[in-house]
């Protein structure tokens, strides 16, 4: 098992290397590991991502085979399937870090921003699903000033929606309540740039 500060490092260093454009020599799949991995799993860290084909968690973090349990979505948010998932991963595998990775310009908040501005009368309701599950994050942001300043407000609106995710993993599920309690599993949020490829890690 992982120490999720550990764990924490070595995506830190994963994202250095990618955003240099360097890979370590582990993110290459060789048949030894694909064999090892056929009897079973220890990732090291869940991400809980983005469905934006442009923030593929391995590649960004630079880990291979086996490293990461990946749960992907758009918009990042958490639903039951994605609080059940990351139950299953993090008590079934011992694993001791969930990072919420959410990027810059992303779709889904862009697309609930404009809901919330013109609300679409045939819109999916899947699609409604998801604006629903971001909504609660950002509507407040359309209140204050940053209503004045489109690039500004969507920054802000993708930070709060990473970060209602985190405290909804942190306090939506007894399961990782008692693991954050009495096994050490962090729960963070981050933040992946499109133009630069670096990740930015929440403090809180």
């Amino acid at each position: 098992m992982v120490p999720a500060r550990e764990a924490l490092e070595r995506l830190r260093e994963g994202n250095l290397r990618f955003a240099a454009n360097v890979r370590g020599s582990d993110a290459f799949v060789s048949h030894t590991r694909r064999v090892e991995l056929a009897t079973g799993q220890q990732p090291f860290a869940i991400i809980l991502g983005c469905s934006d084909s442009r923030v593929p968690a391995e590649i960004v973090f630079d880990q291979g085979l086996g490293d990461l349990f990946v749960i992907r979505v758009a918009g990042n948010i958490v639903a039951p399937s994605q609080v059940g998932s990351v139950e299953f991963s993090a008590a079934r595998y011992g694993t001791r870090l969930v990072v919420v990775l959410g990027h810059s310009q992303c779709g889904a908040i862009l697309a609930t921003l404009e809901e919330l501005r013109r609300p679409t009368e045939n819109q999916s309701a899947n699609l409604h699903a998801i604006v629903d599950r971001v909504r609660p994050s950002v509507e407040q942001l359309l209140a204050t000033e940053l209503r004045h300043d489109a690039d500004a407000l969507v920054t802000q609106a993708v930070r709060a929606n990473i970060r209602a995710s985190v405290n909804h993993l942190r306090h939506g599920s007894q399961v990782l309540e008692q693991l954050i309690q009495d096994e050490g599993l962090m729960v963070v949020g981050a933040e992946y740039s499109l133009e630069t490829g670096v990740v930015e890690f929440f403090k809180s």
